[in-house]
């Protein structure tokens, strides 16, 4: 789901029917639109729903130090069915973990990105791996020990175990748990691998040129040195299914791929100062998505 700076409203892509953007209810209500529907056994408590929730900005906590930009909520069933799924989303202080549905009112005036992926369990192990590496800051862990210690991925991630742990970069793929499930790769870096992400890490293993929507500083610029290797920045505003967003207040950080097919979801922008920080993208690999993305990103800013 895509909302677009100062509407209560977002534009959704729904499996099964993403041809086309739907129009979502309110955000600011619990009800009525996909992330309500995702996040009902996180904002309240459900046995079958456990779960480990991190964000920067965690809800109603004083300002915590941490260089991660990561949010997102990953979530499982401890009983017997294989129910998982992973929320990745750009929005501060959110969810409230089992404190009830509250959109923060000052982020309404923003641009936000919210992708939701349902999972087999199996698939868990391999999405913290790529996690811990990128250091969240977890504000809510209540994931049984018996689920967590059978998978030591997990467990590194819940104790911390992230920092000073090599490697550097990992990929991992996982894919969603539909019969004709997306295919998804994560990648994820530390603070010491000293990596610029959108260079040294998507462009090197997407193998293609990149179009970038972020907000840039006055060091890194559109770097088109490399033949098939380019990094072109998209044109501040676009549209998203009619709808306008601007650099100034969107704080989604999304590229694509070209050749097309990849469209990737970003935690952190653009920046020189991300060298020296933890990162991690999430890309899926579908043409029906990325051309949605590739008409919002179609003009890009002159590059040599």
């Amino acid at each position: 789901m895509y909302k677009v700076p100062a509407q209560n409203t977002g534009k959704a892509l729904i499996a099964g029917a993403a041809g086309a953007w739907q129009n979502t209810a309110a955000v600011t209500g619990a009800n009525g639109h996909s992330f309500a529907k995702a996040l009902e056994h996180v904002i309240a408590a459900n046995a079958a729903n456990k779960f480990i929730a991190y964000n920067n900005i965690p809800p109603d906590i004083p300002k915590v130090e941490t260089k991660s930009n990561s949010k997102g909520v990953l979530m499982m069933n401890p009983g017997g069915a294989d129910e998982a799924s992973w929320i990745v989303h750009t929005i501060p202080g959110f969810p409230k973990a089992l404190r009830g549905y509250v959109f923060p009112p000052a982020e309404i005036q923003k641009g936000h990105l919210l992708i939701c992926l349902t999972i087999k369990e199996s698939e868990i192990d391999a999405i913290a791996m790529a996690i811990r590496i990128a250091t969240p800051l977890i504000y809510h862990n209540d994931i049984p020990d018996a689920e967590i210690n059978s998978r030591p991925n997990l467990k590194k991630l819940v104790n911390g175990e992230s920092r000073l742990t090599p490697p550097l970069t990992v990929t991992r793929q996982i894919s969603t748990a539909a019969a004709a499930g997306l295919k998804v790769t994560i990648y994820s870096k530390s603070e010491k691998s000293r990596y610029e992400i959108y260079r040294r890490v998507l462009v090197k293993k997407l193998k293609a040129t990149i179009k970038v929507w972020t907000t840039r500083d006055k060091t890194l610029k559109s770097d088109c040195r490399i033949l098939g290797r380019n990094i072109k920045l998209v044109i501040s505003p676009i549209a998203v299914d009619g709808q306008a967003s601007s650099l100034e207040n969107d704080v989604s950080q999304w590229l694509i791929s070209e050749p097309g097919n990849k469209f990737c979801a970003i935690d952190k922008p653009y920046h020189k100062s991300q060298t020296k920080e933890p990162s991690m993208a999430v890309c899926i690999d579908d043409a029906t998505i990325f051309g949605h993305f590739n008409l919002i990103g179609q003009n890009v800013e002159n590059c040599t």
